[in-house]
């Protein structure tokens, strides 16, 4: 199964994979933690150069390359031979990040940015995507608390909200995949969310 944990900057789905694949693993499942960009050698050195405050002059074209460029490694290197081998694969962000940061933030031409993430994923759609869902505010304020502000949290408030609403959009245009859980509330209630989300999913 292929989990992917999506949402705004602040929403808080770095710190909950942790807990979530310990639960899982918890209850006997093979689970494998990665996370876009990075996951692999190739991808983590793509990473570095997507996320530098130095590179602030990079055009949205490049931006969404390189985005694919990781992925596609990561795709092929890990997440697929992770799946064949009958694991549970849980991904902090996929290609709906680009969607929603390249395309809506950005406003390039969806179709192109869909075809482009088809291309770099080999066509493997998610099992599962949870959308953490928090107001660009509060998700801004909480990400500027930690030690990990980078050259995409930079971007416009306006970029923010359009990311926002493109996540949103997305979950109408495919409800089977997708549940929201409000990331406003307190940590607990939402790793709680989120076990009974992908318990209840695995068990259909």
């Amino acid at each position: 199964m292929f989990i992917t944990l999506e949402g705004p900057e602040g929403s808080g789905k770095t710190s909950h994979i942790p807990h979530l694949v310990e639960y899982l693993r918890g209850k006997g499942y093979v689970v494998f933690p990665t996370r876009e960009p990075g996951g692999t050698s190739i991808s983590e050195q793509i990473r570095d150069i997507l996320h530098d405050m130095k590179n602030a002059e990079m055009h949205p074209r490049t931006e969404t390359l390189l985005y694919q460029a990781a992925r596609a490694q990561i795709v092929e290197q890990v997440i697929k031979p992770r799946l064949a081998a009958g694991e549970i694969v849980i991904s902090d962000r996929y290609y709906d990040s680009t969607i929603a940061y390249q395309g809506y933030g950005h406003q390039q031409d969806l179709e192109q940015i869909r075809a482009l993430v088809r291309y770099a994923t080999g066509g493997l759609v998610p099992d599962l995507t949870l959308l953490l869902d928090v107001d660009v505010e509060t998700g801004l304020k909480r990400k500027k608390k930690g030690n990990e502000w980078n050259r995409m949290d930079a971007y416009t408030v306006e970029f923010h909200q359009r990311v926002r609403a493109g996540y949103l959009e997305m979950v109408k245009q495919e409800p089977q995949r997708w549940v929201v859980v409000d990331a406003s509330q307190p940590w607990e209630r939402v790793q709680e969310e989120l076990r009974k989300v992908i318990l209840s999913r695995m068990s259909e």
